[in-house]
């Protein structure tokens, strides 16, 4: 160190002139040197350079510098971990990378160039100072872990350049001193000697970064601080610890050399990369002992298969103990043990195996779905799994499908069964060739040295006093159609199966579909009992089938089948399909016609179509000519009027069967036939509107008689009016237009007023209703021409004359009765015209009847339209609406 003054100022400055660098960094290979020019002073925490750590080892998981100086982080970044001189022109350290897992290790060795400063020219006068070497003591100091001292135990002397001219005392600090752990290290004051005080882990410490201090009495610094790092050697005193303490293997039986188990893994806390962390492993024991299975890799760990003696069936569990031993297995390295558990899991390399070879079993003729023997197995694979399961299967002597094999889940034995009885008169015993395998396949070792294993089942079939057989089940016989009733033909024929007889069966018809048939009792023939006919059976051309009954005279029977085909006879003339077709002029210069007969084909088609006795106009128009074996075409010539056409037209079968139809054509005008069928809908919408129109004049005849009802009960209760003793009243007509004298009062006391009505040729007055005696009529002139007064004794009537009880009565007016017999009957037959469409057929949608609407109906019942009212049903007419008190006041007289 320095004296303290001027020159000590200058040389501060300097070295922080010096401070700013260029760091050059060149590209390299992995693992490559590298060269960092730098000046010859670096301060604490400065970056020096960069290294690229991915180019030597991309997989280190550790970074470490040789240099205690230096340090690198995870990027590749060199710091400098104190101040740092470069006393000569290059310097140089390591920095190593590990992988801990895959146990390899790569170093960069980075050299440091110093760059030199140029100075600048001073003037003459001005004096330059130059700095003395300056000599720290900075020699790398360590220490072994868990040293046994004696304690306090000396490092090392630091030393300052300074001490030449001044007093200078030393001082430390740092983690060991003022950080934990407190006072591990500690310095002498005046000498600069370095303690210990006590032993140290490097497990838990491996470095003490620490840093000295010259200074004065005065407390002037002498020399800048001094980084002084304390390395702690490791020692081998850490076992290698297994990651775990049981490891837990699977291994299938069936599994070839080399086969990997599992893989073992051991850690050591002693300083990576060294004798004390490179570990060897192996196998202390394997339980059971022999033979010997398995081996382990001593660097990897992993545990192979080595033996083909791996049979779960003689031991499905190995115990190994393993090993682990750090100075790269050496004696005197320290060990480390785990238990290893390895489990053989089944494969199916043991084929299922019958007992016996042979076995016996019996059952009664006639007999099914019954059971009738258990074969056990036995099976050395795994219970309860696809290898121990086993499936049964009859390999020789079910061919007529007499039995089946199954599997027992719980107890894996075949249970042989009888599905379809056995005939004792047939065969007196069945010999079966029984095969069983698992329901997984076998390894492909095993299945190469192993067969089906097989064995023999002798059935032996007991006899059985049965009844009559019917073989077969159906029986076929032929009858013609139309065949005579009592025609007789051989039956259905049963037997018995111990004498090979029909001697003493009976026979019974228990289901014939039509009843044509009856059967013989004793011989079992049959007659028909009905005409046969082809075309009635269902479904078409099959056969006719009855069922026959069977009995023996111990009442045991069965049922067969008696299949009647029956033949056919050409007793069905072919018939043309459609009865009225439309066809589009001029789009449509033809139209086809087909036929069908319900007689089989021999005697059917080609037919052959013709006009039947047509009329001239039909046969100047239309003519026919073939388009195949069961269709014609019907052609018209040009000139055709529009209309529809009633063409006869006869078609005969190869046979000589005919018929004759008549076909309804309709020639329109039109581009699509829809368009005739729309026309003609028009057509029947219009006639419903005029029935429509018809009710809605019906109703109007109604409503007149209404209102004039409304006027004659308003005029009677006014008080000007006529006295109520007046039995009669009448309506006259009167063509006269002068106010005031036309008005004619009747003796009841309404006025009666002309009412001409010139529509329709109907000309006529409707007056109210009379109450005479309980009889209500209404009155009502008739005629077309034009009445007055003067055709009711004399033009004009006075109050007395009206008084007197003589009433003006024209000869053409008609009771209430007289009218309604009159009218109902023509409004009834309008109406079911109407409600005919041109078929004159009912169509719903012309007139609609409507009923009584229920309670609630917010439109009320049209009831009241009725032409018959109860004679005291007048009390509406008191609670009227100002426009009908309005009229009814100009009914009535003043």
């Amino acid at each position: 160190m320095a004296a303290a003054g001027p020159q000590s100022s200058l040389r501060g400055a300097l070295c922080r002139g010096l401070l700013t660098f260029v760091v050059f960094s060149f590209a390299c290979e992995a693992c490559k040197k590298v060269i960092f020019n730098v000046p010859s002073e670096l301060e604490t925490d400065k970056m020096v350079g960069r290294v690229n750590l991915e180019q030597c080892l991309r997989s280190a998981d550790l970074i470490q510098s040789s240099d205690p100086d230096f340090r690198v982080l995870g990027d590749g970044s060199v710091y400098t971990a104190g101040a740092v001189v470069l006393s000569d022109e290059k310097r140089s350290f390591t920095v190593w990378l590990s992988d801990t897992k895959k146990q390899t290790r790569k170093g960069i060795t980075v050299l440091l160039e110093h760059q030199k400063k140029v100075l600048r020219k001073r003037h003459t006068k001005e004096t330059v100072l130059r700095r003395a070497k300056r000599r720290w003591a900075p020699i790398p100091c360590s220490m072994q872990e868990n040293s046994l001292g004696p304690f306090p135990l000396f490092l090392q002397q630091v030393q300052s350049d300074a001490a030449q001219n001044y007093t200078v005392y030393y001082s430390i600090s740092g983690r060991g001193v003022d950080q934990e752990p407190l006072n591990l290290f500690y310095i002498e004051k005046d000498t600069g000697n370095l303690y210990c005080t006590r032993p140290v882990d490097r497990e838990e410490y491996d470095v003490f970064d620490l840093i000295a201090y010259a200074s004065t009495a005065d407390g002037y610094s002498a020399d800048l601080p001094l980084p002084l790092p304390i390395r702690v050697e490791d020692e081998n005193d850490n076992h290698p610890i297994f990651t775990e303490k049981i490891y837990n293997f699977e291994v299938p039986e069936s599994s070839k050399l080399g086969t990997k188990v599992g893989e073992v893994c051991a850690t050591d806390r002693d300083e990576p990369d060294t004798m004390h962390t490179r570990l060897k492993y192996s196998i202390l024991q394997q339980i059971p002992q022999s033979p010997g299975l398995f081996s382990v890799h001593p660097v990897t760990g992993a545990i192979t298969i080595v033996s083909q003696y791996l049979d779960r069936e003689v031991v499905d569990k190995y115990k190994l103990i393993m090993k682990v031993q750090d100075m790269d297995g050496q004696f005197f390295g320290l060990v480390g043990t785990s238990t290893c558990l390895i489990t053989v899991t089944d494969s199916n390399d043991n084929a299922p195996a019958f007992r016996q070879n042979a076995y016996e079993a019996s059952v009664e003729e006639n007999t099914y779905n019954v059971e009738i023997l258990r074969i056990p197995i036995e099976d050395k694979d795994l219970i309860n799994t696809a290898n121990w399961r086993a499936n049964f299967t009859i390999l020789r002597g079910n061919e007529n499908g007499h039995f089946k094999i199954s599997t027992d889940k719980k107890t894996n034995e075949g249970i042989l069964c009888v599905v379809k009885p056995l005939n004792y008169e047939e065969n007196h015993q069945v010999v079966l060739e029984i095969g069983v395998s698992n329901e997984a396949p076998f390894t492909r070792d095993t299945a190469l040295r192993t067969t089906m294993n097989r064995a023999l089942v002798t059935v032996q079939v007991r006899d059985q006093d049965e009844g009559p057989e019917c073989n077969p089940a159906a029986q076929y016989v032929r009858i013609k159609e139309n065949s005579a009733v009592g025609s007789r033909i051989n039956g259905y024929k049963a037997y018995d199966p111990e004498t090979r007889s029909s001697s003493g069966i009976r026979y019974r018809l228990l289901h014939d579909p039509k009843g044509w048939i009856s059967i013989d009792e004793i011989s079992g023939s049959i007659q028909t009992s009905k005409i046969l006919d082809r075309e009635a059976v269902t479904p078409r051309n099959d056969l006719y089938n009855v069922t026959v009954l069977a009995l023996d005279h111990d009442g045991r029977s069965c049922t067969g089948t008696l299949a009647i085909n029956i033949e056919d006879v050409n007793d069905n003339a072919p018939h043309i399909l459609q009865d009225q077709i439309i066809v589009c002029k001029p789009k449509m210069g033809y139209t086809d016609i087909s036929a069908f007969d319900a007689d089989e084909p021999i005697h059917g088609a080609p037919f052959y179509f013709s006009l039947a006795n047509p009329s001239s106009e039909i046969n100047k128009i239309w003519t026919l000519s073939k388009v195949n074996d069961t269709a014609a075409r019907l052609s018209y010539q040009k000139n055709a009027e529009m209309k529809e056409y009633n063409i006869p037209v006869t078609v005969k079968d190869r046979a000589g069967q005919s018929a004759t139809k008549t076909v309804r054509v309709n020639l329109c005008d039109c581009t699509h036939p829809s368009q005739c069928l729309a026309a003609s809908r028009s057509v029947s919408v219009s006639l419903g509107k005029w029935a429509i129109l018809a009710i809605l004049l019906g109703i109007a005849l109604l409503c007149s008689v209404l209102f004039t009802l409304v006027c004659g009960v308003v005029g009677a209760r006014k008080k000007k009016g006529f006295p109520e003793d007046l039995a009669q009243q009448n309506l006259i007509i009167s063509n006269t237009e002068a106010p005031g004298d036309d008005k004619v009062c009747s003796a009841n006391g309404f006025t009666t007023q002309t009412v001409n009505n010139t529509s329709q040729g109907f000309n006529g007055t409707m007056g109210s209703g009379v109450k005479n005696g309980g009889l209500e009529t209404i009155e009502m002139m008739k005629g077309g021409g034009h009445h007055t007064l003067e055709s009711c004794r004399g033009h004009h009537h006075t109050l007395d004359s009206s008084r007197t009880g003589h009433v003006c009565v024209d000869s053409s007016r008609y009771t209430n009765s007289e009218w309604h017999n009159f009218t109902q009957p023509r409004l009834r037959e309008k109406l079911h015209l109407y409600n005919q469409n041109e078929n004159n057929l009912s169509s719903q949608d012309y007139v609609l009847t409507y009923n009584y609407e229920g309670r609630g109906s917010p439109v009320g019942s049209i009831g009241c339209c009725s032409e018959k009212q109860e004679e005291e049903g007048l009390d509406f007419l008191n609670n009227l609406e100002a426009k009908f008190a309005a009229l009814a006041e100009t009914c009535t007289v003043r």
